[in-house]
């Protein structure tokens, strides 16, 4: 059981229009906003900061940004943020095949030198003791400009909050959600665990 139960998504009309946002992103409202809510100032101010680090200015796209998600999640042990992320990625126009082969990155040809550099800083960000080092930043910057580098790890630290929030909080995950970890994540050992 959640640590705290949501609220419902009507109970603060301005968080409320705000998370309209997550309709297109998942097709439904967080849970975790929903819990946020009882704080509308922090529900307002997390739903604004994602808005603005999943904003696509381009090349990092609004696909590889939750792939960055997914794997800083999955870095950082958080189920819950795992099957949003690979569901948020296939709304997002990722391909299935690359959402099944997520882990193959390294050496798939699906994903391209750059992606599969943005996510192997996304692993070392989000590991503790936090794993970026010189080398890893070398590569970043080879594809990657320094707006971008930006974008990459915002998306990174964006997640980190959330798996924080939901590991602790005991996040239930909601139903679509699930089914997409089920459908992408499953054969590499995704369960929804304290979130079912």
């Amino acid at each position: 059981m959640p640590l705290i139960l949501p609220l419902s998504p009507d109970d603060n009309e301005e968080v409320a229009k705000l998370a309209a946002f997550f309709n297109e992103t998942l097709g439904f409202c967080p849970n975790s906003v929903l819990t946020m809510q009882r704080r509308p100032e922090i529900a307002k101010a997390f739903i604004n900061l994602n808005k603005a680090v999943m904003e696509n200015h381009g090349r990092v796209t609004s696909g590889l940004k939750r792939l960055i998600g997914y794997v800083a999640s999955h870095a950082a042990g958080c189920q819950y943020c795992q099957a949003h992320t690979i569901r948020a990625a296939q709304r997002y126009g990722e391909p299935d095949e690359k959402l099944e082969h997520i882990w193959e990155y390294p050496r798939s040809p699906l994903f391209t030198d750059a992606e599969r550099t943005a996510l192997d800083f996304a692993i070392a960000a989000s590991s503790v003791p936090n794993g970026a080092n010189e080398e890893i930043a070398e590569q970043l910057r080879k594809y990657w400009d320094d707006g971008e580098i930006v974008e990459i790890l915002a998306v990174v630290a964006l997640f980190g909050y959330l798996n924080r929030w939901n590991d602790s909080m005991g996040t239930e995950l909601e139903a679509p959600a699930a089914e997409s970890g089920q459908r992408y994540l499953a054969a590499t050992g995704w369960n929804p665990g304290k979130h079912g």
